[in-house]
């Protein structure tokens, strides 16, 4: 039956047509826009995961940021404390060079003076955006961003590298220790040079037994002395003197520590093969072998004053090599200050190590997030054109049955002619 007032043929074709242009729409949407998930209408379950990787991705970019900020601080720092050590080295090559008897030792004080005043330059400039790790300012570490890690249930916790500070400044307040030459005793109650009393010295042959001195009892600002003399024998070291000012938390096994390696410090110094040292408790021995006989006195003296040391680098300024003692003792100073320095440049660069391997792996993490949020939402551009051609090749054929179909009724006129 043929109807004027229903056409179904070309209501058939319409609704075709509106199916086809719907499609055309959505696949021209997914080109120009390049997604075929734009909005949570599209696909709500892959646009929710999709939107909560991209707000991941974003944070993960600031965290970039934050390990750049972080990785230059700590270079600088690390760099800087590089710089002081070669320094140091400078300063202990001097100090070094005071330990012979014919040398300028003022001159030589003069240049190490300079030195410390450049290790100070370095400090006060190793900052960056402000925040400098070696200037003694704050004791807390500092923390770089470097994570964010989600749970199962959705939380999510920021992680960080901790950077610990160092201090290598030298205005801290130090001062060096007082010996009190004029209290100097043969009390064998502090010290004990073998069979000779305190004070007096003991002539010790090539090849004969160590010399033991024990250092019998430690008080705070008790100084107790070693002086080792050659130039009757082999002539090899001269005169040396070695000292050390006890503090209330000195024991008698530190202070022979501390002297025996006074002692080591210099014959390593010196390349002097001659003698060597040896401390076991409260006792240093010390063996010759250079050829000739060498006096060896242990004095002690009450009455003295210890030494304090602020931290950082600030016994810099006791250092003092324009006497023998002095010139000793800051070979000892100076291999302190040296490993601290060394130590500061190992643990700067580590944690730069550290920023610079996190930084690389949150790159990939963005890479692999972008490129996840890619796999979910962006569109297919080659089948998206396959589908557009053959859509509009659809669009025309349902146009022109549209148009076929509304040509129909036209044909009952001719009932009527």
């Amino acid at each position: 039956m043929s109807s004027i007032l229903t056409n179904n043929s070309a209501m058939v074709a319409l609704e075709t047509l509106r199916g086809i242009n719907k499609d055309l729409a959505m696949v021209q949407s997914e080109i120009s826009t390049g997604k075929k998930v734009s909005n949570a209408k599209d696909n709500a379950a892959i646009w929710a995961i999709s939107t909560v990787m991209s707000t991941d991705v974003d944070s993960f970019k600031q965290i970039q940021d934050s390990l750049n900020l972080g990785n230059s601080s700590v270079g600088v720092a690390r760099g800087a404390a590089e710089q002081i050590t070669s320094v140091l080295q400078d300063m202990k090559e001097l100090i070094v060079s005071a330990q012979e008897e014919n040398v300028d030792r003022t001159k030589i004080q003069t240049d190490i003076a300079a030195l410390r005043d450049q290790v100070g330059s370095i400090v006060g400039a190793a900052q960056f955006n402000g925040l400098n790790l070696i200037d003694g300012a704050s004791s807390e570490d500092v923390a770089v961003l470097a994570s964010l890690d989600r749970t199962s249930a959705g939380t999510v916790n920021a992680s960080y590298i901790n950077v610990s500070r160092t201090d290598l400044s030298i205005s801290n307040s130090s001062s060096a220790a007082t010996y009190n030459t004029a209290g100097n005793t043969a009390d064998q109650s502090l010290i004990a040079n073998g069979a000779a009393n305190a004070g007096a010295a003991a002539t010790v042959a090539s090849g004969a037994p160590a010399q033991d001195i024990q250092i019998v009892t430690a008080g705070d600002g008790t100084g107790y002395q070693i002086i080792l003399d050659d130039t009757a024998g082999a002539n090899s070291i001269g005169q040396r003197t070695f000292e050390y000012v006890a503090n209330a938390d000195d024991s008698a096994a530190s202070v022979a520590a501390t002297l025996a390696t006074q002692v080591q410090n210099f014959l390593s110094a010196t390349g002097e093969s001659g003698y060597t040292v040896a401390r076991s408790g409260d006792t240093l021995s010390i063996t010759n072998n250079s050829g000739g006989a060498v006096d060896i006195t242990a004095n002690a003296a009450a009455g003295g004053t210890a030494g304090v040391s602020a931290g950082g680098l600030g016994d810099l300024a006791t250092i003092d090599v324009t006497t023998n003692a002095g010139a000793t003792a800051a070979l000892t100073s100076i291999e302190g200050l040296l490993n601290q320095s060394i130590d500061a440049a190992a643990g700067f660069g580590s944690a730069q190590k550290r920023i610079e391997t996190q930084s690389e792996f949150v790159q990939t993490m963005v890479d692999s997030l972008t490129t996840g949020i890619g796999g979910l939402t962006d569109t297919d551009m080659e089948a998206a054109s396959a589908k557009l051609q053959a859509l509009q090749v659809q669009q025309q054929l349902g146009t022109q049955a549209l148009s076929i179909a509304n040509q129909a009724p036209q044909s009952l006129l001719s009932l009527f002619r």
